[in-house]
């Protein structure tokens, strides 16, 4: 099954759910999505409400240009929106796509949502799309986001020096991890038991 950027995907299990990301959304991202930290080490800073909009008409428009599918994450414990993610960078042809634009509030962290998050999108990734390769990145400065992609299992595979502009102007340097789909069950084993196996 190919991945459709015109249809609706949700996701969700009995932690969260994973939903497309809509204009309206901003009202309830914006108490979360204006700390500062959060976007350390992105592409685009967050201030205020017009900076929010930006994010999501741009998010929106990747969506339209099909080369980017933005979702929210839903925290069903409390009821509220607690971050997003994102499927990018698909390639039908090489049975490829990569995984980014994840964050979530500060609240949220540490709470196992992000864990519950990819075990969705891998599992949709290989399942039903049928992916061969999965693609993680970051900046290699970021090790939190490097700790969390080798905790689900991600191979670190190399460095692209002076890879991306930064919203501050900096040149980051970027770290590639990927999944391939022959390790996709040991993960699922090994990583993600206690939802794989309910």
């Amino acid at each position: 099954m190919a991945l459709s950027f015109s249809s609706d995907i949700v996701l969700e299990n009995e932690r969260i759910r994973l939903r497309p990301l809509r204009p309206d959304d901003a009202h309830a991202l914006l108490p979360i999505a204006t700390d500062p930290e959060i976007w350390t080490y992105t592409t685009q800073m967050v201030k205020g409400p017009e900076d929010l909009n930006k994010y999501i008409q741009r998010a929106l428009g990747e969506r339209m240009l099909k080369s980017r599918y933005p979702l929210v994450i839903e925290d069903l414990l409390t009821n509220t929106v607690c971050g997003s993610t994102s499927f990018l960078n698909y390639s039908p042809a090489n049975f490829r796509i990569e995984i980014g634009h994840t964050w979530l509030g500060k609240a949220y962290q540490g709470k196992g949502i992000n864990h519950s998050a990819k075990f969705l999108l891998f599992q949709y990734a290989f399942e039903e799309l049928g992916i061969v390769r999965l693609e993680l990145k970051t900046d290699v400065l970021n090790q939190q986001s490097r700790r969390a992609m080798q905790k689900v299992g991600a191979v670190e595979e190399g460095i692209l020096r002076s890879h991306t502009v930064m919203h501050d102007g900096r040149r980051r340097d970027t770290i590639y991890y990927s999944i391939l789909v022959d390790e996709w069950e040991g993960i699922k084993r090994r990583v993600f038991q206690e939802m794989a196996y309910k």
